[in-house]
């Protein structure tokens, strides 16, 4: 069994599973528009948190927010389940497949075996589709990887309820109603507000422009507080977050950057292009901060990229990035 499914390849997982999931039901939408209606982009820096031992750096919005944003924004009801049995969570999942509904799913990416050895580590948010299966067997739509995949039962049970932090416990997830008509002019400014709000106005000092020179703060004293191999270490998860984690580099900022684009089409605001090329540059800015740090990480950093010139860096980017989502916040409001 086998549903009709058109893989499209995508820079993330969850704006990718998103794009694809209402694609299929016949609403056309690209990755980026669905990053951006569903406000995904953010940044945190959570030290409480941690992902392989060492404190999560996030550019995006939890896991699952994307796809519930854009959903709501746009109308469509989702269903969404968890499970507490592996059996029953995989069970659920076929009876799902038979009424021929593509299925998303949250997963390990250690667990998933197609995956290349240097991207297997415990990262638990990693969402694909399920669009078919041929006895042990399920055909996986990874928006991240060129082509679908084959992956038997036991591997994708064990991937949907791989343990640790923000672990996935079975969920899973399907579109079972969409409106009569869709006001996408509407679901983007929505979309625009929320990511403006979390990124100015958070409470908390490790979301959004303060969290932004709060990891500029932290990160300058890493070696002195840290020595130098851990350090590195902590270097090194925040480059991988930023350019690795399936944002297409960047720290998400450059799709952001298209959805804005897309936006100032549907909305008939030209200055949005303008503000989409300022974002492209802080995307940019990021990216010298990641080769720094890869340079860094390597052991062939000079003397000038120091950890102090990485923190300036960053707390440029936050100078950038608060102009930006003012600018942006008038021109929604």
């Amino acid at each position: 069994m086998k549903i009709e499914f058109q893989h499209r390849q995508s820079a993330h997982c969850e704006s990718g599973v998103t794009s694809n999931l209402f694609f299929h039901h016949g609403v056309d939408i690209s990755e980026a528009m669905a990053f951006g209606i569903g406000s995904g982009l953010f940044f945190g820096y959570v030290p409480f948190i941690r992902l392989n031992n060492l404190p999560l750096t996030t550019y995006r919005s939890a896991t699952g927010g994307i796809i519930k944003r854009s959903a709501r924004r746009l109308g469509i009801k989702i269903k969404r389940n968890r499970f507490r049995n592996p059996e029953k969570a995989m069970d659920a999942l076929d009876r799902t497949l038979a009424r021929g509904i593509p299925v998303g799913c949250q997963t390990g990416g250690y667990w998933l075996p197609y995956f290349p050895e240097a991207y297997r580590f415990h990262f638990n948010m990693h969402n694909l589709i399920v669009y078919g299966k041929d006895g042990d067997e399920y055909f996986v739509s990874d928006p991240i990887f060129a082509d679908p995949v084959v992956i038997s039962r036991k591997d994708l049970m064990k991937a949907r309820f791989a343990k640790g932090a923000l672990a996935p416990k079975g969920k899973m997830y399907y579109l079972i109603k969409f409106p009569a008509q869709m006001d996408f002019a509407d679901a983007i400014v929505k979309g625009i507000k929320g990511v403006c709000r979390t990124m100015l106005k958070s409470p908390l000092p490790i979301i959004g422009v303060r969290g932004i020179r709060f990891l500029a703060n932290q990160l300058e004293f890493w070696p002195d507080r840290l020595g130098k191999e851990k350090a590195l270490l902590y270097l090194g998860q925040v480059v991988r977050m930023q350019e690795e984690i399936g944002t297409g580099g960047g720290g998400f900022r450059f799709m952001y950057a298209a959805f804005l684009q897309e936006a100032a089409g549907i909305l008939g605001e030209a200055r949005l292009l303008d503000i989409s090329n300022r974002l492209t540059q802080t995307g940019d800015r990021w990216r010298d901060f990641a080769v720094m740090g890869a340079r860094n990480c390597k052991g062939r950093a000079s003397e000038d990229e120091s950890y102090n010139a990485m923190a300036e860096i960053v707390r440029n980017c936050a100078e950038l990035e608060e102009s930006i989502f003012r600018d942006l916040y008038a021109l929604a409001s």
